[in-house]
C-alpha cells in the first residue's frame, strides 16, 4: 500500500479498514497474553523494532527511495507519541487492566483526534452526524464498561485506566501529526521508519526501568502472541493505519476505536474467559449504529 495521492480505490479503503477493525481488535487479547511472561515496555520494543527493521530492508531491497533525515525526523515523533506514549503505556496498563476494558478506553481516540483535527490550522470541523456518532459511540461505552467496574464485575484499576486514557491521547496526537507531517512518499517505509524508532525508543524505557526478559519463565502463549503482534499487528495492520492516515479523513479512520472493543470483547470471552452479557450485545449493536454515521458522514471545512 503506497499510494500516497489522488483519491484511494475503494477496494483498498475497504481492505485497509477491515484490517484495522478485526486485527487490531485482537491485538488487545495478544497483549495481555504477550505481557504474561514478558516486560511491558520491552515486549512492546521488541515487536516494533523487528516489525520496523523487517519492513524497512525489504523496501530498501526494491530500491526504495533512501529516507531523508527529515523523514527520520518526523517518524521518530510519530514513534513516540504513538507507540511510545500510545501502545508502550497500553502494554503496561494491561498489567492490570483486562483486554476488553483497555480497548473500551481507547475509544476515546475518536474524540481526541476529532478534536485535534478541528484544532489545528486550517483544520476540518466535524459535522452534526460525526458528533452523533461520536456521542453514540460513548453510550456504547459506557453501556460496555458500566460506571467502575469492568466487563468481569472486578473494580477497575483507577491508575491503569489513566494510563490508557492517556496513550489514546497520545496515539490520536500522532495520528493527526502523521496526516499531515512530512513523510516518505512510500506509506510502508514510513510504517517501518516509525516502528523501528518507537521500537528502540520502548527499548530504552524498559531498560530504564529495569525491566529484564527471563527466558525460562516466558511461555509458549507469551511467544506466540508476540510473534502475533510483530507479523499481524504491526507489519499489516500498523501499515494498513499509517495507509489510511494519508487516504482517508481522520474520523472515518478513528472510528476503529469503535470497533476494535467489540472485537476484543467478544474474543476475550471466547478464549480468555471474560464475562459477555446482554448489555454487552446491546452496546455493540450501538458502537456499530454510531460508526456508521460517522462512516458515511461528510465532513466540514471551516468557515
Amino acid at each position: 500500500m503506497s499510494t500516497t495521492s489522488g483519491i484511494a480505490p475503494k477496494t483498498l479503503l475497504l481492505a485497509a479498514f477491515g484490517v484495522v477493525y478485526i486485527i487490531w481488535g485482537s491485538t488487545y487479547l495478544a497483549i495481555r497474553f504477550a505481557v504474561e511472561t514478558l516486560p511491558p515496555f520491552t515486549m512492546a520494543g521488541l515487536r516494533f523494532l523487528a516489525a520496523g527493521t523487517i519492513l524497512v530492508v525489504w523496501t530498501r531491497i526494491r530500491d526504495t527511495e533512501r529516507p531523508t533525515a527529515v523523514h527520520w525526523r518526523t517518524a521518530a515523533i510519530i514513534g513516540g507519541l504513538m507507540l511510545l506514549g500510545g501502545n508502550g503505556v497500553l502494554a503496561w496498563a494491561e498489567k492490570t487492566v483486562p483486554s476488553g476494558v483497555a480497548a473500551l478506553l481507547v475509544a476515546f481516540v475518536p474524540l481526541w483526534m476529532v478534536v485535534l483535527a478541528a484544532l489545528r490550522p486550517g483544520g476540518t470541523r466535524p459535522s452534526r452526524s460525526v458528533v452523533i456518532g461520536l456521542a453514540l459511540g460513548l453510550v456504547g461505552l459506557v453501556l460496555l464498561i458500566g460506571p467502575g467496574k469492568v466487563v468481569g464485575g472486578a473494580d477497575l484499576d483507577r491508575i491503569g485506566a489513566l494510563a490508557i486514557v492517556f496513550a489514546a491521547f497520545s496515539w490520536a496526537l500522532g495520528s493527526i501529526y502523521a496526516s499531515t507531517a512530512p513523510q516518505h512518499p512510500s506509506a510502508l517505509l514510513s510504517a517501518g521508519l516509525q516502528m523501528v524508532t518507537g521500537g528502540v525508543m520502548l527499548l530504552v524505557v524498559g531498560l530504564a526501568l529495569g525491566e529484564q526478559i527471563v527466558m525460562e519463565a516466558v511461555s509458549l502463549r507469551s511467544a506466540s502472541a508476540l510473534g502475533y503482534l510483530i507479523f499481524f499487528g504491526s507489519i499489516v495492520a500498523y501499515t494498513s493505519y499509517n495507509w489510511l492516515l494519508r487516504n482517508a479523513d481522520t474520523a472515518k479512520v478513528s472510528t476503529y476505536a469503535y470497533v476494535n472493543p467489540i472485537v476484543a470483547v467478544f474474543l476475550g470471552w471466547a478464549l480468555a474467559g471474560e464475562v459477555l452479557g446482554v448489555r454487552t450485545l446491546v452496546a455493540a449493536g450501538v458502537i456499530v449504529g454510531a460508526v456508521a454515521l460517522i462512516i458515511t458522514a461528510k465532513a466540514k471545512k471551516p468557515a
